[in-house]
C-alpha cells in the first residue's frame, strides 16, 4: 500500500472519530428542538415524558452505568404520544389552539392531518368543525375547514348545507367565507338549488374573494360531475351568466375558464353569449378568454363566425392575434381562408397566416402538433388557464 493510500485511511477514520464525537455531544446535550408542550387538557391521561424528546424511553437513572447517546429526533413534542392513543375532538382542538399560539406551523399540519382521519365519514364530527370555525379567529377557521374539507363526511347533505349557510353569512369574515366554499370543493355534484346560491355569492359586487371562491367552486364542482356523469351543461350556464353580469373582472375571467380543466364541447346556443363577450366586455383578458372559451365546440363554422363579427370592432393587437389562433384552433385548416382574411385587414398577422399554411401544408391536423411548430411574432401574454 503505497504513502498515498494510507494518508486515505488514516484521514477517513479521522473523519469518522470527529463525527462519532459530534453525534455523542449533540444527544448528550440538551436539545431546544422539541416542540411546544401540549395543553393539560389534552394530555391529561400521558405518562410523564422524557425532557425534550416525547419518543425517547430509557432505563431508571440507577440502572445506567454511564452516558448514554441520545441522538436527537426531529417532529417531536411532550405529549404527543398520549394525545395520539386518545384523541378526540376536543383535546385536538385544545392542541390546535397551543400549537398556534407557540407558531408551530409543522404541529398545527400534523393536528390538521388528526382532524381529518378522527372526522372521517361521520356528520356531526364534521359540523363540530364548521361550528368552531364559525366562531374562532383566524387562522383556525381554515385549518378546521380545510381538515373538513378532506374527509368524506363534506359529502355529507347536512355538512354541505351548513358550509354553504356559513359562506352566506356576511357578518363573518370574507376569508372565512372563502374557506367554507373552499371546503365545498371536493363535493361530487350540486343540486339546482345549491347552484343558484352559490351563484347569487359570485354575483355579489360585495362578497369579494367569497364570490371568486364561489365561481371557482362551480367550476370545479362541474368538473366532478361532467368526469362522473358526463353533466356540465347546468353549471355552465350559471358560470356564463357569472361571467357577464359580474362586475368584477377577475370573478368573470374565472367563470369563462373554469370548462378549461374539462374542456366539454360548448353547444351552439352557447357561441352566441360568447361571441357577445368578446365584441362588448370592457377587459381585454375577457374577451381573450372568452375566444380561447369558444375554440372548443361542436359547431366550428358558427365559431368561425363568431370571430369574423368580433374582429373588425376589435383594435388591441393582442386580442386580435387571440381571434386569429382560437379559430384555427377551432376548425383546423378550414379556418385558413379566414385567417388569410384577418392577414389582409390587419398586416401585423401576415406572418402568422403565412405560418399556419405552412405548417398545414405537411399534413399535420393536430393542432396540439401544429402549434409547436408555431413561432411567436407578438408580445402577448398566454393568460394562465387558457392553453394555446
Amino acid at each position: 500500500m503505497t504513502s498515498r493510500s494510507h494518508f486515505k485511511v488514516a484521514l477517513a477514520g479521522l473523519v469518522l472519530l470527529v463525527a462519532l464525537g459530534v453525534v455523542w455531544w449533540r444527544g448528550a446535550a440538551r436539545t431546544d428542538d422539541a416542540g411546544p408542550p401540549l395543553p393539560a387538557a389534552a394530555v391529561a391521561s400521558a405518562p410523564p415524558a422524557a425532557s425534550g424528546n416525547a419518543a425517547s424511553v430509557g432505563p431508571p437513572p440507577s440502572a445506567r452505568t454511564g452516558p448514554r447517546e441520545q441522538i436527537p429526533m426531529p417532529g417531536c413534542w411532550d405529549g404527543l404520544a398520549a394525545l395520539d392513543r386518545a384523541a378526540t375532538m376536543e383535546s385536538l382542538h385544545a392542541a390546535v389552539s397551543a400549537a398556534i399560539q407557540a407558531r408551530d406551523t409543522a404541529l398545527v399540519a400534523y393536528l390538521q392531518e388528526r382532524l381529518t382521519e378522527l372526522v372521517g365519514n361521520d356528520p356531526d364530527r364534521a359540523l363540530r368543525l364548521v361550528e368552531w370555525a364559525a366562531k374562532a379567529a383566524p387562522p383556525e377557521p381554515a385549518i378546521y375547514l380545510e381538515a373538513l374539507k378532506a374527509a368524506p363526511a363534506v359529502r355529507h347533505p347536512r355538512v354541505a348545507e351548513k358550509l354553504v349557510s356559513v359562506a352566506e353569512d356576511k357578518s363573518l369574515a370574507t376569508p372565512d367565507r372563502a374557506s367554507a366554499l373552499d371546503a365545498l370543493e371536493t363535493q361530487h355534484r350540486f343540486t339546482p338549488e345549491m347552484r343558484g346560491r352559490l351563484k347569487a355569492i359570485a354575483q355579489d359586487d360585495s362578497a369579494d374573494s367569497a364570490a371568486w371562491m364561489a365561481t371557482r367552486t362551480l367550476g370545479r364542482v362541474m368538473k366532478e360531475d361532467y368526469e362522473r356523469t358526463g353533466t356540465y351543461s347546468p353549471y355552465w350556464k350559471d358560470l356564463l351568466d357569472i361571467g357577464t353580469t359580474s362586475d368584477d373582472t377577475a370573478v368573470r375571467l374565472l367563470a369563462l375558464e373554469m370548462p378549461s380543466y374539462s374542456d366539454p364541447l360548448l353547444d351552439s346556443d352557447s357561441i352566441d353569449t360568447l361571441a357577445k363577450v368578446m365584441r362588448t366586455d370592457k377587459e381585454r383578458d375577457v374577451r381573450e378568454m372568452a375566444a380561447f372559451r369558444l375554440a372548443v365546440t361542436e359547431d366550428p363554422q358558427k365559431a368561425l363566425a363568431a370571430y369574423r363579427a368580433a374582429f373588425d370592432g376589435e383594435h388591441d393587437l393582442c386580442v386580435r392575434w387571440a381571434f386569429l389562433r382560437f379559430a384555427v384552433r377551432a376548425a383546423g385548416a378550414d379556418a385558413l381562408p379566414l385567417v388569410e382574411e384577418f392577414a389582409r385587414k390587419d398586416p401585423r398577422l401576415r406572418q402568422d397566416y403565412l405560418d399556419f399554411k405552412a405548417l398545414y401544408a405537411t399534413g399535420t391536423t393536430d393542432f396540439a402538433r401544429i402549434w409547436l411548430g408555431k413561432k411567436e411574432h407578438h408580445d402577448c401574454v398566454v393568460e394562465e388557464g387558457a392553453p394555446h
